[in-house]
């Protein structure tokens, strides 16, 4: 796979084009950063290790700060995925998938998906060991000429109700932050990721990474923020 792709500067160029993904009013709303690294060390290992201590964790940091949605991710390397065997999956010993390839957005279960840019529905699955993205689906899309992907993981098994090839609409509703029982055990939140080649995979790819592959896997996953424009808006 060749380390340099075209998608970055195409994203920059239309940045004007992109639908927002989930509903926020910048002048009304505010969102903060959530670093999900050891480094924080007010998330306890007890929290990580029960769904509804990290839940409470993340609305009460939502709470404290006014904050309509809390999101972080891109790139972090994260000691909580520790939780799930779903990271260790692999020989004893084998290095264990750390690094995160896309933004969270941390809300309420039930919080609206938007589709970004208009696109086809690749594939769609319910990964539903725990710790994985439960209710995923993904969708196919291209801009000046190139073709890549977005994943939406975490979502509401209802969501799944579409068909391979079906169009969705530019800032058409298609999906719902799902809640712990069908987005793989996490509190509510979106798994929002880009991808430029997906390795034949339908339904499921990759949101975290042994850190030894990071090059390799940062580079077909550029920075979702690219679409999600968020970040500036964090205070």
């Amino acid at each position: 796979m060749a380390m340099n792709n075209p998608l970055k500067a195409i994203l920059q160029r239309n940045s004007e084009v992109f639908h927002p993904v989930v509903p926020f009013n910048s002048f009304l709303d505010r969102i903060i950063a959530l670093d999900l690294t050891a480094a924080n060390k007010d998330l306890l290992p007890e929290m990580l290790a029960d769904t509804g201590l990290f839940t409470a964790y993340i609305e009460q940091y939502l709470s404290d700060n006014q904050a309509i949605y809390a999101i972080g991710g891109y790139g972090e390397l994260r000691t909580m995925y520790s939780r799930s065997r779903v990271f260790d999956e692999g020989r004893p010993g084998d290095e264990p998938r750390r690094l995160h390839l896309g933004i969270d957005i941390w809300g309420p279960a039930g919080t609206k998906v938007f589709c970004p840019l208009g696109g086809m529905v690749h594939s769609f699955a319910m990964n539903n060991a725990d710790g994985d993205y439960g209710a995923t689906l993904i969708l196919l899309h291209q801009l000046e000429g190139v073709s890549f992907y977005t994943l939406y993981g975490h979502i509401s098994e209802a969501d799944l109700r579409v068909s391979p090839g079906e169009y969705i609409n530019h800032g058409q509703e298609m999906a719902h932050f799902g809640t712990p029982k069908e987005n793989g055990n996490w509190p509510p939140h979106l798994h929002f990721q880009l991808i430029m080649d997906m390795e034949l995979r339908e339904g499921d790819y990759p949101g975290v990474c042994r850190y030894s592959e990071r090059e390799k896997y940062l580079s077909n996953c550029p920075d979702p923020d690219l679409i999600l424009q968020l970040f500036r808006f964090i205070k």
